[in-house]
């Protein structure tokens, strides 16, 4: 864990809380590589009736086409564990290192990214578990049908 590796996450809060801002699901990304943020998102699934705009997508489609040799040198902060669907899509362009803000909220399958060689850190950070854990006090008849949603 880095002084930049903070830093970078405070930039996915501020990401979580556009979407909140939004109407959202707090929940935010950023991909940086060598020291520079390439990439910026945040969950977009209720504002744009998206099925797949998580965080980490958006921040990955908003980087823009790279080379897969770029993606190698990026590391994916995001202030949630990443689901199914966002592992997969980090395994798939090489993304070695994954930085989360927690995991307490909801764990995605963390082993699965270990086991393909992402090098996975969780914070385990407060300030993101009170940002989602208000919103789905808040607002859980949205966040329960988001996760029936996937778990049916």
């Amino acid at each position: 864990m880095t002084k930049e590796d903070y830093q970078y996450i405070k930039e996915a809060i501020i990401e979580a809380k556009k979407s909140l801002k939004e109407g959202g699901i707090p929940i935010g990304a950023v991909l940086v590589e060598n020291g520079h943020i390439i990439g910026k998102g945040h969950n977009r699934l209720l504002q744009n009736s998206s099925t797949i705009l998580h965080a980490e997508m958006d921040c990955i489609e908003n980087a823009g086409r790279l080379k897969g040799v770029e993606y190698k040198k990026c590391t994916l902060y995001t202030t949630l564990s990443p689901c199914e669907m966002c592992s997969g899509t980090i395994i798939l362009y090489k993304i070695p290192r994954v930085v989360m803000g927690e995991n307490e909220t909801l764990e995605g399958p963390e082993d699965y990214l270990i086991m393909n060689g992402i090098e996975l850190l969780n914070l385990d950070l407060d300030e993101c578990k009170d940002l989602i854990g208000n919103y789905i006090i808040k607002n859980p008849d949205i966040w329960d049908a988001e996760i029936e949603r996937v778990d049916d």
